[in-house]
Protein backbone atom coordinates (compact mmCIF):
# COMPACT_ATOMS: atom_id res chain seq x y z
CA UNK A 1 0.00 0.00 0.00
CA UNK A 2 0.74 3.85 -0.47
CA UNK A 3 1.13 5.57 2.53
CA UNK A 4 -2.49 7.75 1.99
CA UNK A 5 -4.05 3.63 1.67
CA UNK A 6 -1.78 2.71 4.85
CA UNK A 7 -3.45 5.86 6.52
CA UNK A 8 -6.85 5.44 4.99
CA UNK A 9 -6.80 1.44 6.51
CA UNK A 10 -5.59 3.16 10.02
CA UNK A 11 -8.29 5.21 10.41
CA UNK A 12 -10.58 1.98 10.26
CA UNK A 13 -8.56 -0.47 12.36
CA UNK A 14 -9.44 0.96 16.46
CA UNK A 15 -13.40 1.07 16.95
CA UNK A 16 -12.70 4.73 18.93
CA UNK A 17 -10.12 6.90 17.70
CA UNK A 18 -8.79 7.53 21.74
CA UNK A 19 -8.42 5.34 24.04
CA UNK A 20 -6.42 5.76 26.38
CA UNK A 21 -4.13 3.23 27.87
CA UNK A 22 -0.15 1.59 27.47
CA UNK A 23 -0.85 -1.90 27.82
CA UNK A 24 -1.52 -2.75 23.92
CA UNK A 25 0.99 -0.07 22.43
CA UNK A 26 3.82 -1.60 25.05
CA UNK A 27 3.10 -5.34 24.15
CA UNK A 28 3.48 -4.24 20.21
CA UNK A 29 7.17 -2.14 21.42
CA UNK A 30 8.38 -5.52 23.05
CA UNK A 31 7.56 -7.89 19.97
CA UNK A 32 9.48 -5.43 18.15
CA UNK A 33 12.51 -5.27 20.12
CA UNK A 34 13.31 -1.41 20.08
CA UNK A 35 16.67 -0.34 20.91
CA UNK A 36 17.32 3.20 21.83
CA UNK A 37 20.09 2.53 24.55
CA UNK A 38 22.73 4.79 22.25
CA UNK A 39 19.61 7.66 22.55
CA UNK A 40 18.78 10.35 24.86
CA UNK A 41 14.68 10.62 24.97
CA UNK A 42 13.06 13.86 25.58
CA UNK A 43 8.94 13.70 26.28
CA UNK A 44 7.04 17.29 25.98
CA UNK A 45 4.09 17.42 27.39
CA UNK A 46 1.29 20.29 28.35
CA UNK A 47 -1.89 22.02 27.20
CA UNK A 48 -0.51 24.71 24.93
CA UNK A 49 3.35 25.36 23.45
CA UNK A 50 4.58 21.59 22.62
CA UNK A 51 5.23 22.17 19.28
CA UNK A 52 7.24 25.29 19.49
CA UNK A 53 8.88 23.80 22.37
CA UNK A 54 9.94 20.66 20.10
CA UNK A 55 10.58 22.79 17.27
CA UNK A 56 13.30 25.21 19.48
CA UNK A 57 14.51 21.90 20.96
CA UNK A 58 15.50 20.31 17.93
CA UNK A 59 16.73 23.01 16.04
CA UNK A 60 18.66 24.16 18.62
CA UNK A 61 20.66 20.90 18.77
CA UNK A 62 20.97 20.47 14.67
CA UNK A 63 22.28 23.91 14.81
CA UNK A 64 25.21 22.32 17.54
CA UNK A 65 25.73 19.24 15.43
CA UNK A 66 23.48 16.61 16.78
CA UNK A 67 21.31 14.15 14.86
CA UNK A 68 18.23 14.43 16.27
CA UNK A 69 14.30 12.78 15.86
CA UNK A 70 10.91 14.29 16.38
CA UNK A 71 7.73 12.46 16.51
CA UNK A 72 4.49 15.18 16.80
CA UNK A 73 0.94 16.06 16.17
CA UNK A 74 -1.17 16.45 14.44
CA UNK A 75 -0.39 17.51 11.01
CA UNK A 76 -1.37 20.25 8.96
CA UNK A 77 -0.50 19.19 5.32
CA UNK A 78 1.27 16.09 5.03
CA UNK A 79 1.26 13.10 7.48
CA UNK A 80 5.03 13.28 6.93
CA UNK A 81 5.24 16.66 9.10
CA UNK A 82 5.12 14.06 11.88
CA UNK A 83 8.24 11.74 12.11
CA UNK A 84 11.01 14.10 11.16
CA UNK A 85 14.95 13.58 11.08
CA UNK A 86 17.45 15.85 11.18
CA UNK A 87 14.67 18.09 10.30
CA UNK A 88 13.67 16.60 7.24
CA UNK A 89 10.16 15.08 6.93
CA UNK A 90 10.50 11.51 6.57
CA UNK A 91 9.73 10.17 2.63
CA UNK A 92 6.63 8.08 2.23
CA UNK A 93 8.27 5.20 1.50
CA UNK A 94 10.25 4.70 4.77
CA UNK A 95 6.62 5.30 6.70
CA UNK A 96 4.88 2.68 4.70
CA UNK A 97 7.75 0.54 5.62
CA UNK A 98 7.45 1.02 9.28
CA UNK A 99 4.16 0.66 9.28
CA UNK A 100 4.66 -2.91 7.90
CA UNK A 101 7.11 -3.38 10.17
CA UNK A 102 4.64 -2.76 13.01
CA UNK A 103 2.14 -4.81 11.33
CA UNK A 104 4.24 -7.84 10.90
CA UNK A 105 4.30 -7.99 15.22
CA UNK A 106 0.97 -6.28 15.64
CA UNK A 107 -1.00 -9.57 15.76
CA UNK A 108 -4.39 -9.59 17.41
CA UNK A 109 -3.62 -6.36 19.27
CA UNK A 110 -5.95 -3.64 17.93
CA UNK A 111 -3.98 -0.18 18.11
CA UNK A 112 -5.79 3.69 17.39
CA UNK A 113 -3.79 5.78 15.01
CA UNK A 114 -1.70 7.58 16.88
CA UNK A 115 -0.63 4.34 18.79
CA UNK A 116 0.17 2.86 15.42
CA UNK A 117 2.23 6.36 14.35
CA UNK A 118 3.67 6.18 16.99
CA UNK A 119 5.31 2.83 17.07
CA UNK A 120 6.26 3.39 13.14
CA UNK A 121 7.69 6.58 14.06
CA UNK A 122 10.28 4.80 17.09
CA UNK A 123 10.60 1.76 14.30
CA UNK A 124 11.77 4.46 12.13
CA UNK A 125 14.30 5.85 14.80
CA UNK A 126 15.51 3.09 16.01
CA UNK A 127 17.14 2.54 12.70
CA UNK A 128 18.66 5.79 12.42
CA UNK A 129 19.98 5.81 16.18
CA UNK A 130 19.98 9.60 16.54
CA UNK A 131 22.07 11.23 19.50
CA UNK A 132 18.25 12.99 20.76
CA UNK A 133 14.65 11.88 20.53
CA UNK A 134 12.33 14.45 21.09
CA UNK A 135 8.37 13.10 21.56
CA UNK A 136 5.01 14.84 21.76
CA UNK A 137 2.63 13.82 23.82
CA UNK A 138 -0.57 13.75 21.88
CA UNK A 139 -3.29 13.53 24.76
CA UNK A 140 -2.71 14.14 28.58
CA UNK A 141 0.41 12.44 29.58
CA UNK A 142 0.46 9.42 31.77
CA UNK A 143 -1.56 7.28 29.52
CA UNK A 144 -0.10 8.76 25.93
CA UNK A 145 1.58 6.30 23.58
CA UNK A 146 4.37 7.98 23.93
CA UNK A 147 5.44 7.59 27.86
CA UNK A 148 6.16 3.92 26.82
CA UNK A 149 9.49 4.85 26.79
CA UNK A 150 11.59 6.50 29.38
CA UNK A 151 12.90 9.87 29.32
CA UNK A 152 15.86 11.25 30.25
CA UNK A 153 14.17 15.34 30.52
CA UNK A 154 10.33 15.85 30.64
CA UNK A 155 9.29 19.20 29.84
CA UNK A 156 5.71 19.60 30.83
CA UNK A 157 4.85 22.94 29.36
CA UNK A 158 1.80 24.49 31.21
CA UNK A 159 -1.43 22.92 32.28
CA UNK A 160 -4.68 24.52 31.41
CA UNK A 161 -8.03 23.34 30.92
CA UNK A 162 -8.53 21.42 27.68
CA UNK A 163 -9.85 18.07 26.93
CA UNK A 164 -11.57 17.96 29.62
CA UNK A 165 -14.04 15.39 28.66
CA UNK A 166 -10.26 12.97 28.74
CA UNK A 167 -8.09 14.49 31.28
CA UNK A 168 -10.35 16.14 34.12
CA UNK A 169 -12.17 19.20 34.63
CA UNK A 170 -9.67 21.22 37.31
CA UNK A 171 -6.12 22.08 36.93
CA UNK A 172 -5.26 20.06 39.47
CA UNK A 173 -7.42 16.95 37.75
CA UNK A 174 -5.54 17.60 34.79
CA UNK A 175 -1.64 18.27 36.26
CA UNK A 176 -1.97 14.82 37.85
CA UNK A 177 -2.78 13.07 34.14
CA UNK A 178 0.50 14.98 32.22
CA UNK A 179 2.77 14.90 35.36
CA UNK A 180 2.40 11.13 34.07
CA UNK A 181 5.83 11.76 31.95
CA UNK A 182 8.27 12.78 35.23
CA UNK A 183 10.52 10.05 35.97
CA UNK A 184 11.92 9.31 39.08
CA UNK A 185 15.55 10.96 39.77
CA UNK A 186 15.41 12.69 35.98
CA UNK A 187 14.77 16.27 35.07
CA UNK A 188 11.19 17.33 35.19
CA UNK A 189 11.00 20.96 33.74
CA UNK A 190 8.07 22.83 34.39
CA UNK A 191 8.05 25.74 31.66
CA UNK A 192 5.04 28.39 33.01
CA UNK A 193 4.70 30.10 36.41
CA UNK A 194 2.21 28.60 39.09
CA UNK A 195 2.18 24.32 38.81
CA UNK A 196 -0.69 22.83 40.11
CA UNK A 197 0.08 20.91 43.17
CA UNK A 198 -0.52 17.78 41.85
CA UNK A 199 2.24 18.08 39.41
CA UNK A 200 4.85 19.51 42.44
CA UNK A 201 2.79 16.35 44.85
CA UNK A 202 3.61 13.89 41.89
CA UNK A 203 6.93 15.12 41.34
CA UNK A 204 8.10 14.93 44.96
CA UNK A 205 6.37 11.50 45.13
CA UNK A 206 8.51 9.97 42.44
CA UNK A 207 11.48 11.50 43.27
CA UNK A 208 11.82 13.51 40.00
CA UNK A 209 14.93 16.94 39.70
CA UNK A 210 11.43 19.16 39.12
CA UNK A 211 12.70 22.98 37.60
CA UNK A 212 9.94 25.54 37.62
CA UNK A 213 9.61 28.32 35.96
CA UNK A 214 10.32 31.41 38.04
CA UNK A 215 11.74 29.36 40.90
CA UNK A 216 15.04 27.39 39.98
CA UNK A 217 15.44 28.95 36.36
CA UNK A 218 13.24 32.21 34.57
CA UNK A 219 13.52 35.03 32.55
CA UNK A 220 13.70 38.53 31.54
CA UNK A 221 12.13 40.50 28.79
CA UNK A 222 13.70 43.96 27.70
CA UNK A 223 13.34 45.85 24.81
CA UNK A 224 14.50 44.27 21.98
CA UNK A 225 16.16 40.79 23.49
CA UNK A 226 15.11 38.56 26.60
CA UNK A 227 17.80 37.35 29.29
CA UNK A 228 18.09 34.03 30.65
CA UNK A 229 19.16 32.05 34.37
CA UNK A 230 19.04 28.65 35.15
CA UNK A 231 20.99 25.65 35.94
CA UNK A 232 23.26 23.47 34.75
CA UNK A 233 23.17 19.65 35.35
CA UNK A 234 25.79 19.86 38.46
CA UNK A 235 23.96 22.58 39.81
CA UNK A 236 25.83 25.89 38.92
CA UNK A 237 24.32 29.00 37.85
CA UNK A 238 23.89 30.10 34.86
CA UNK A 239 23.42 32.86 32.90
CA UNK A 240 22.98 33.81 28.97
CA UNK A 241 21.67 37.28 27.59
CA UNK A 242 21.01 38.97 24.25
CA UNK A 243 18.86 36.41 23.51
CA UNK A 244 16.50 37.21 19.93
CA UNK A 245 12.38 37.90 21.14
CA UNK A 246 10.33 35.73 18.85
CA UNK A 247 6.61 34.93 18.65
CA UNK A 248 6.74 32.31 20.79
CA UNK A 249 6.16 33.04 24.48
CA UNK A 250 9.33 32.73 26.27
CA UNK A 251 8.22 30.59 28.93
CA UNK A 252 8.64 27.77 26.01
CA UNK A 253 11.79 28.69 25.10
CA UNK A 254 13.50 29.32 28.56
CA UNK A 255 12.23 25.75 29.74
CA UNK A 256 14.44 24.68 26.30
CA UNK A 257 17.29 27.03 27.63
CA UNK A 258 17.03 25.18 30.89
CA UNK A 259 16.25 21.58 29.38
CA UNK A 260 19.58 21.56 26.89
CA UNK A 261 21.45 22.17 30.29
CA UNK A 262 19.87 19.59 31.85
CA UNK A 263 20.79 16.76 28.52
CA UNK A 264 24.47 18.52 27.67
CA UNK A 265 26.72 19.67 30.69
CA UNK A 266 28.10 22.38 28.35
CA UNK A 267 26.60 24.29 25.40
CA UNK A 268 27.45 27.24 23.07
CA UNK A 269 25.70 29.86 23.24
CA UNK A 270 26.12 31.06 19.97
CA UNK A 271 24.01 27.39 18.69
CA UNK A 272 21.25 28.75 21.10
CA UNK A 273 21.40 31.65 19.77
CA UNK A 274 21.13 31.03 16.12
CA UNK A 275 18.52 28.37 17.20
CA UNK A 276 16.41 30.22 18.43
CA UNK A 277 16.24 33.00 16.21
CA UNK A 278 15.88 30.47 13.29
CA UNK A 279 13.46 28.69 14.23
CA UNK A 280 10.20 28.36 12.61
CA UNK A 281 7.00 26.59 12.87
CA UNK A 282 3.95 26.45 10.35
CA UNK A 283 0.86 27.66 12.16
CA UNK A 284 2.29 29.23 14.56
CA UNK A 285 1.49 32.92 14.78
CA UNK A 286 2.93 32.02 10.87
CA UNK A 287 3.01 35.35 8.66
CA UNK A 288 2.06 34.60 4.75
CA UNK A 289 0.29 36.69 1.72
CA UNK A 290 -2.73 35.79 -0.01
CA UNK A 291 -4.05 37.59 -3.04
CA UNK A 292 -2.24 40.74 -1.34
CA UNK A 293 -3.56 40.68 2.26
CA UNK A 294 -1.40 40.03 5.20
CA UNK A 295 -2.62 36.94 6.75
CA UNK A 296 -1.79 35.41 10.37
CA UNK A 297 -2.35 31.65 10.71
CA UNK A 298 -2.09 30.34 14.42
CA UNK A 299 -3.74 27.05 15.19
CA UNK A 300 -4.82 28.54 18.98
CA UNK A 301 -8.01 26.51 20.07
CA UNK A 302 -8.33 27.20 23.80
CA UNK A 303 -8.57 30.23 25.85
CA UNK A 304 -4.91 30.06 27.23
CA UNK A 305 -3.30 29.99 23.42
CA UNK A 306 -5.67 32.52 22.67
CA UNK A 307 -4.19 34.88 25.01
CA UNK A 308 -1.00 34.52 23.93
CA UNK A 309 -2.58 34.91 19.97
CA UNK A 310 -4.17 38.66 21.20
CA UNK A 311 -0.63 39.46 23.10
CA UNK A 312 1.31 38.82 19.81
CA UNK A 313 -1.42 40.88 17.55
CA UNK A 314 -1.16 43.86 20.19
CA UNK A 315 2.53 43.63 20.32
CA UNK A 316 2.83 43.12 16.01
CA UNK A 317 -0.07 45.18 14.59
CA UNK A 318 -1.45 47.19 17.02
CA UNK A 319 -3.54 49.96 15.29
CA UNK A 320 -4.36 47.93 12.25
CA UNK A 321 -8.31 46.11 11.69
CA UNK A 322 -7.99 42.66 12.68
CA UNK A 323 -10.76 40.36 10.05
CA UNK A 324 -11.06 37.04 12.22
CA UNK A 325 -11.34 34.31 10.17
CA UNK A 326 -12.66 31.36 13.02
CA UNK A 327 -13.51 27.97 12.90
CA UNK A 328 -13.81 25.64 16.21
CA UNK A 329 -14.57 22.34 17.21
CA UNK A 330 -17.82 22.03 19.04
CA UNK A 331 -15.60 20.21 22.17
CA UNK A 332 -13.86 23.83 22.68
CA UNK A 333 -14.18 26.43 24.93
CA UNK A 334 -15.32 28.74 21.88
CA UNK A 335 -16.94 31.24 24.28
CA UNK A 336 -13.80 31.93 26.18
CA UNK A 337 -11.71 31.92 23.13
CA UNK A 338 -14.45 34.71 21.19
CA UNK A 339 -14.43 36.59 24.59
CA UNK A 340 -10.58 37.13 24.58
CA UNK A 341 -10.43 37.60 20.92
CA UNK A 342 -13.28 40.02 20.60
CA UNK A 343 -11.38 43.53 22.02
CA UNK A 344 -9.04 43.12 19.35
CA UNK A 345 -11.43 42.43 16.02
CA UNK A 346 -12.84 44.44 14.20
CA UNK A 347 -15.28 41.93 12.14
CA UNK A 348 -15.93 38.27 12.23
CA UNK A 349 -15.99 35.18 9.49
CA UNK A 350 -17.22 32.25 11.02
CA UNK A 351 -16.72 28.84 9.49
CA UNK A 352 -18.33 25.95 9.92
CA UNK A 353 -16.31 23.10 10.26
CA UNK A 354 -17.49 19.48 8.55
CA UNK A 355 -16.77 16.43 10.65
CA UNK A 356 -18.68 14.82 14.12
CA UNK A 357 -16.61 17.53 16.23
CA UNK A 358 -16.93 20.56 13.78
CA UNK A 359 -19.13 23.29 15.24
CA UNK A 360 -21.55 25.47 13.40
CA UNK A 361 -20.71 28.84 12.48
CA UNK A 362 -24.09 29.77 13.98
CA UNK A 363 -22.52 28.66 18.01
CA UNK A 364 -19.50 31.41 17.32
CA UNK A 365 -21.93 33.60 15.87
CA UNK A 366 -24.30 33.61 19.06
CA UNK A 367 -21.25 33.81 21.35
CA UNK A 368 -19.85 37.02 19.22
CA UNK A 369 -23.63 38.73 19.53
CA UNK A 370 -23.55 38.22 23.14
CA UNK A 371 -20.42 39.82 23.36
CA UNK A 372 -21.86 42.78 21.58
CA UNK A 373 -20.00 42.40 18.24
CA UNK A 374 -22.26 43.72 15.13
CA UNK A 375 -20.05 42.64 12.25
CA UNK A 376 -20.22 38.78 12.40
CA UNK A 377 -20.78 36.61 8.88
CA UNK A 378 -21.57 32.76 9.06
CA UNK A 379 -20.01 31.00 6.44
CA UNK A 380 -20.15 27.37 5.01
CA UNK A 381 -16.68 26.71 5.02
CA UNK A 382 -13.31 28.07 6.41
CA UNK A 383 -12.46 29.04 2.35
CA UNK A 384 -15.82 30.94 1.92
CA UNK A 385 -14.95 32.64 5.28
CA UNK A 386 -11.36 33.57 4.22
CA UNK A 387 -12.82 34.84 0.70
CA UNK A 388 -15.37 37.14 2.40
CA UNK A 389 -12.93 38.53 4.50
CA UNK A 390 -10.21 39.59 2.03
CA UNK A 391 -13.08 41.25 0.16
CA UNK A 392 -13.89 43.39 3.20
CA UNK A 393 -10.34 43.84 4.55
CA UNK A 394 -8.36 46.52 3.00
CA UNK A 395 -4.51 46.33 1.82
CA UNK A 396 -3.30 47.70 5.56
CA UNK A 397 -5.62 45.51 7.17
CA UNK A 398 -4.35 42.24 8.78
CA UNK A 399 -6.39 38.79 8.93
CA UNK A 400 -6.29 36.28 11.14
CA UNK A 401 -7.32 32.68 10.91
CA UNK A 402 -7.48 30.42 14.04
CA UNK A 403 -9.21 27.93 15.95
CA UNK A 404 -8.11 24.82 14.99
CA UNK A 405 -5.99 22.96 13.21
CA UNK A 406 -8.60 22.16 10.70
CA UNK A 407 -9.17 25.63 10.20
CA UNK A 408 -5.71 26.77 9.40
CA UNK A 409 -4.87 23.09 7.59
CA UNK A 410 -7.79 24.52 4.97
CA UNK A 411 -6.23 27.80 4.47
CA UNK A 412 -2.87 26.08 4.09
CA UNK A 413 -4.57 24.05 1.25
CA UNK A 414 -5.84 27.10 -0.61
CA UNK A 415 -2.42 28.70 0.01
Amino acid sequence: MDLQSWLSWLEQLHPSTIELGLERVQTVQRRMALDFKSTQIVIVGGTNGKGSTVAMLSNIMLCAGYTVGTYTSPHLHKYNERVCYNGMQVSDDNLCEAFKAVEAVRAEISLTYFEYGTLAALYYFALQQPNFMILEVGLGGRLDAVNILDPAVSILTNVELDHMEWLGTTREQIGIEKSGIFRPHQYAIYGALGPPDSVLQHAKKIGAKLLRQGKEFGWQQGSDQWTWQGKSNDDVLLQMTQLPLMTFPLDNASAVVQALYCLIGEFKPEHILHGLATTTLPGRFQEVTYKGHRLILDVAHNPHAASNLANNIRTRFGGCKVHLVIGMLVDKDSASVLQILAPIVTQIHAATLTGERGASAKIIYNHAVKLGMSEVICHASVAAALVSACSAADPNDVIVVTGSFYTVAAVMEML
